[in-house]
């Protein structure tokens, strides 16, 4: 082998062989057991960054220990190249969207080849391929069948920048999850899927995902939001207009003085209509739609509203009650509806004081009688029932089943259930999204395309219109359609697009066949893979991501296509790569090649030479500049530096901050370990990696041979507990030191087969993190075949267990001697081998021993 370590001529060697050898392509061995690792596959919207980087090296270390322990691995790799991020990124680089996608990913996946990932690239798809999105229209048309996907109009969350609408999941503090402005409410006709109608068995099955994050299943769980209550319907005064509510309060309906509907409701234009409230109501409207609707938000607004003009009538009590539209109902909790109880909740409570509405207790706590007149705050708590006609004196909990029943044979209400989750709305008035298979006819309504006709391939040539406006509504060629029903010419085809996450919601099915084409997916083929073993990804994509392929592959379920609920067995979400900021006053944010450093370590600017403010440590993100090019990493360290340093610097759940002496650190490792080889190889020519007899060793060799099987016991079991792959690295890292303190010309021939040994076992153990490096060193110990074809080390339970101790014995305090010893040696036996041993009869040279101090296992100290 070379004495010096070059890692662009190594890995350039490797990846050609693997490649050549095909050494990542799999397929369905029905008698090998499967492992299905992934990692979440990326936008092709720019160059791989180091959270990629980080992501994907976690998911490769996974995959290859799993190979060479008997798995069949699956590991693929491709495109999530439709929407909003692929698109936005080619409008700002003016560019076409579809040549910005492709000549992306033509880059991205050198990269991701350039780094050793052991992909099956026979599997790649790209999700903006008619191939791809062809089966996508085959579902959507089968959903239209069934009832599980239908057109409404409504309110929906409208970024006007990137002209748009985003489902709420979409929609983080009010802002586009995309382009950070705030979203407004418009009312559009859209395209939705009925995932409400599994929102029940996607919250009972949060409770069987062992393998996911805590902190991912409860965003899930709140997302979901299942509520128990009662609805009430009160009839509209004068009209035969009825307001359903929703409540998990209906013990508090007698205090119910006035309602209060979301600005977004239905009714609240037909309420206001003709009365002298309508223009102050439409002006209400109009405001509030401009503002951030979430949740969040809401709760920090001050609480405002309008009369609508309109009045219903509480079912239960004949009150007649104002209606107002206020802005902190929202369409997305119950119906959009609040049934209004100034006395016993706190919002309502201080609506009525502003607004000058009555306050009427029908809840008083244990021996006490509250006045709604004379209240400061709302009483929430449990009490007795006063005000409530029949109910009076019955305990507000156990009159809740009692009044909901009541209701139930009235007619008035019943108990029900209610969930924050709503329908998905995939309509996006977007160019760059697989088209809608729909067709719009004056004669017979909305009709499907004809499975013959798919795919509905969307124009690639088209060029966007003025602001990223999508060219489809306008280009005739695609718009223009024959009707299948009747046969009329002047039909028109659907221009809205759909949502990206519908792509992301199903590929990891499509991986298993990625070439049939005469299905979504060969059903023997996922039969043998899915679900997914291990999922790797980041939190922030808890709820739109995982939920909406938790619900897709109930729908391929429902319609029979597999035989599984849930897609992913065990999740893992990675933490972020994290860097200081730096900036300077002229320039505001620097890339770090902008930084200039002295020998006092003082930075300043490049390009204006004033000294340099060091920020916070955050999230690494280009509007901060505080990224790392993965390419200037792989051009002078390689491809193993950049993975063993992402891996040893924090367990993979955490947060990673960069540091320029971490990779130099793992760089100096790597060539420690080279360093350690080189001098050792001509001493293991014989081949043997075992010591036919153990007691025949001397005590540093018997150590070697106990530390190396110690060293695979925890690693395996790091691995498999909890990819911390930091420990991993940390126990290999100890069990070098080891063999880097033995002499060469302390060893014979048996010494020589345990150092093959351990040096056979390191290089195993960081094959699956530098793998490069390891088949370079594999071949120099003489092995022909590539390491991953290799079998991962076992380790011998009873040779982990450490019988001799090095036990170091000091005269005076100083080091004079070390000796071995068995382990958990007596104080006076250890004094007695510490007195015989002959450098330390030569220190005492006959000089009375005044006191002898030991300490078991470790050391002895004489004192004369």
């Amino acid at each position: 082998m070379d004495s010096r370590y070059d890692p662009q001529t190594i890995e350039a060697k490797w990846q050609n062989r693997w490649q050549d050898n095909r050494l990542f392509n799999v397929i369905e061995e029905p008698d090998q057991k499967k492992y299905y690792l992934l990692e979440m596959f990326p936008y092709p919207s720019g160059k791989i960054h180091m959270g990629h980087v980080r992501n994907y090296t976690i998911g490769d270390v996974v995959a290859r220990y799993k190979r060479m322990r008997g798995f069949n691995v699956l590991h693929p790799m491709g495109w999530d190249a439709f929407g909003m991020p692929a698109e936005n990124a080619a409008i700002a680089n003016d560019t076409h969207p579809a040549k910005w996608t492709y000549e992306n990913i033509d880059a991205m996946r050198a990269q991701l080849k350039r780094l050793g990932f052991s992909y099956d690239w026979g599997r790649e798809l790209a999700t903006c391929r008619p191939e791809y999105y062809r089966w996508e229209q085959w579902l959507f048309l089968k959903m239209v069948e069934r009832g599980m996907a239908y057109r409404k109009e409504s309110y929906v969350n409208w970024c006007e920048p990137c002209q748009t609408v985003l489902a709420n999941e979409q929609v983080e503090a009010g802002l586009c999850w995309r382009c950070g402005k705030a979203v407004r409410q418009k009312k559009l006709w859209q395209w939705f899927f009925k995932i409400t109608d599994f929102a029940e068995d996607l919250l009972v099955h949060c409770d069987t995902l062992p393998g996911w994050p805590d902190k991912v299943t409860t965003m899930q769980r709140n997302w979901i939001g299942k509520s128990v209550g009662a609805e009430i319907r009160f009839p509209v005064a004068e009209s035969e207009a009825v307001i359903s509510v929703f409540t998990t309060r209906q013990d508090t309906v007698f205090g119910a003085t006035f309602m209060c509907l979301a600005p977004e409701h239905p009714l609240v234009p037909k309420l206001a209509a003709g009365t002298d409230q309508e223009s102050s109501v439409t002006a209400f409207v109009e405001r509030i739609s401009l503002q951030d609707r979430s949740t969040k938000a809401i709760e920090n607004y001050e609480k405002e509203g309008v009369f609508t003009g309109s009045y219903c009538i509480n079912p239960m009590n004949g009150r007649r009650m104002p209606i107002y539209t206020a802005n902190f109902a929202l369409m997305e909790y119950g119906t959009g509806a609040v049934m209004s109880v100034p006395a016993h909740d706190q919002r309502d409570f201080d609506f009525a004081h502003k607004y000058g509405l009555p306050v009427i207790v029908v809840v008083n706590p244990q021996d006490d009688e509250l006045d709604g007149d004379t209240m400061t705050v709302a009483y929430t708590g449990d009490g007795t029932m006063v005000n409530s006609g029949d109910f009076n004196g019955l305990g507000n909990r156990d009159a809740m089943d009692i009044i909901a029943a009541f209701m139930d044979k009235n007619g008035i209400g019943k108990k029900t259930i209610s969930f924050r989750l709503r329908d998905w709305g995939i309509s996006r008035q977007r160019y760059w999204g697989a088209p809608i298979p729909m067709i719009h006819c004056d004669s017979c309504g909305i009709v499907p395309v004809p499975e013959a006709d798919l795919p509905i391939v969307l124009p690639e040539d088209a060029d966007l219109l003025e602001g990223g406006r999508s060219p489809l509504p306008v280009l005739t060629a695609f718009s223009k359609a024959r009707c299948p029903g009747c046969g009329r010419d002047d039909a028109r085809r659907e221009t809205d697009t759909m949502d990206t996450f519908v792509e992301s919601s199903w590929y990891f099915e499509r991986y298993c066949s990625p070439r049939c084409d005469t299905a979504m997916f060969d059903t023997r083929a996922v039969d043998y893979w899915m679900p997914v073993d291990q999922y790797i990804g980041g939190v922030e994509h808890a709820i739109l991501h995982l939920l909406y392929s938790r619900y897709f592959t109930r729908v391929l379920e429902s319609l029979g296509l597999v035989t599984f609920k849930e897609p992913f067995t065990r999740l893992l979400t990675q933490g972020m790569v994290c860097k200081e900021t730096t900036a300077c006053a002229e320039h505001g944010f620097l890339f770090p090649e902008q930084v200039a450093e002295d020998g006092d370590a003082r930075r300043t600017c490049r390009q204006c030479g004033q000294p340099v403010a060091i920020g916070r440590v955050e999230k690494m993100s280009k509007s901060k500049k505080n990224v790392i090019d993965p390419n200037i990493l792989l051009d002078e360290y390689g491809a193993d530096t950049t993975r063993l340093f992402c891996l040893f610097a924090a367990p993979p759940e955490r947060d990673l901050e960069w540091s320029e002496q971490g990779v130099e650190g793992s760089f100096r490792f790597l060539q420690r370990v080279w360093r350690l080889a080189e001098r050792w190889l001509p001493l293991l020519d014989d081949g043997e990696s075992n010591p036919s007899d153990i007691q025949d060793l001397n005590q540093p060799f018997r150590e070697l041979y106990r530390k190396t099987h110690a060293t695979i016991k925890r690693v395996t079991q790091d691995i498999e507990d909890r990819f911390h792959f930091n420990t991993v690295i940390s126990a290999v890292m100890e069990l070098v030191n080891a063999m880097q303190a033995i002499d060469e010309s302390d060893s014979d021939g048996q010494g020589n087969r345990t150092m093959r040994f351990a040096l056979e076992t390191t290089v195993l153990l960081l094959s699956p993190i530098v793998p490069h490096f390891c088949e370079e060193l594999w071949e120099a110990l003489g092995h022909a075949e590539s390491i991953l074809l290799s079998r991962w080390p076992r380790f011998d339970d009873a040779a982990t267990v450490k019988k001799e101790v090095e036990v170091v014995v000091q005269v005076n305090g100083k080091l004079r001697s070390r000796f071995a010893a068995a382990l958990d040696t007596d104080d006076k036996t250890l004094e007695q081998q510490a007195l015989a041993d002959e450098r330390i009869v030569r220190f005492i040279d006959g000089k009375p021993v005044k006191k002898v101090i030991t300490i078991k296992n470790k050391l002895v100290n004489i004192v004369i």
